[in-house]
């Protein structure tokens, strides 16, 4: 008996599966796939056609699609490897980006001017392709929108301090399976925070769980960008005595003592990670 594949990575369903699963699963046809992109502000990312959401892609996000069928794609995120169906109204012609929000939020504008109609808000991480300079404060993206300048970084300029990104969420609502400042959980804040500092960071909380090194034992004291993991739940430690998380428990992203979180949650750890240097976990894709 093979090993049990993990279905959030495993990118294949009934009907299709990606060339590499030749041999591993039961498909009618293998296919290589073509890339595509997030032409939407945000989109879900669900488990099945109609299903409930699992994770949200912003827009710019490369995602390589296997199938087209019944107004969905079928394929999978080359930001973490997750696997999903995408409303196709959300995907368009695949774009190289050059650069990625490092704000926490902002808009794209239908003319180089903060006075006329945005197109649409923008969260951090969003990707995009700066096709010309407009002026001082804005340029200009290959979809002809217009964005702000100084809200943008170029790939490969991360930010230096996960903590400090993961702060700019501060009061975003708690939504399940959330990956922008309109709504966010646990695990989408520290995907959201590492991936802005050039750190690879799969999508759910017990997967950061096994990704990120060997745990520190109970007497180690806790340092700036430590992640602390329960079942089904993840927080980044501040400094040795707070932590900064998404939590149903106030339904928003809070900055809380740790010694607080631990009383009320009344289960161990399951999980005390620090997170390895950047240059050893750079993204391989954007």
């Amino acid at each position: 008996m093979g090993p049990v594949l993990d279905p959030r990575s495993l990118l294949a369903n009934d009907r299709v599966a990606h060339v590499s699963l030749r041999g591993q699963v039961q498909a009618r046809r293998f296919v290589q796939g073509e890339w595509a992109a997030v032409t939407h502000s945000l989109t879900e990312l669900r488990r099945s056609p109609l299903g409930p959401r699992d994770r949200q892609l912003l827009y710019g996000s490369r995602f390589l699609v296997l199938e087209r069928h019944g107004g969905c794609a079928f394929g999978q995120s080359a930001c973490d490897g997750y696997v999903g169906y995408v409303d196709l109204r959300a995907l368009g012609a695949d774009q190289t980006p050059t650069h990625w929000l490092s704000a926490p939020g902002s808009h794209l504008y239908t003319a180089p001017n903060i006075k006329t109609p945005e197109a649409m808000p923008l969260s951090l991480g969003a990707h995009l392709s700066v096709v010309a300079d407009i002026d001082d404060r804005f340029v200009q993206t290959a979809h002809g929108f217009f964005a702000l300048r100084g809200h943008l970084s170029a790939i490969g300029q991360w930010a230096g301090d996960p903590v400090a990104v993961a702060m700019g969420f501060l009061g975003t609502p708690y939504l399940w399976g959330g990956n922008s400042r309109a709504g966010i959980d646990c695990s989408g804040l520290v995907q959201a925070a590492l991936l802005a500092c050039g750190i690879s960071c799969p999508g759910d909380s017990d997967q950061q769980c096994a990704r990120f090194g060997q745990n520190l034992p109970d007497t180690a004291t806790l340092q700036r960008g430590d992640l602390l993991f329960w079942p089904g739940h993840v927080a980044m430690v501040c400094d040795e005595h707070s932590l900064i998380h998404a939590t149903a428990h106030v339904m928003a992203v809070c900055q809380e003592e740790i010694a607080t979180v631990l009383a009320r949650i009344n289960m161990p750890l399951i999980g005390r990670k620090r997170i390895e240097p950047p240059s050893a976990t750079l993204r391989a894709n954007t």
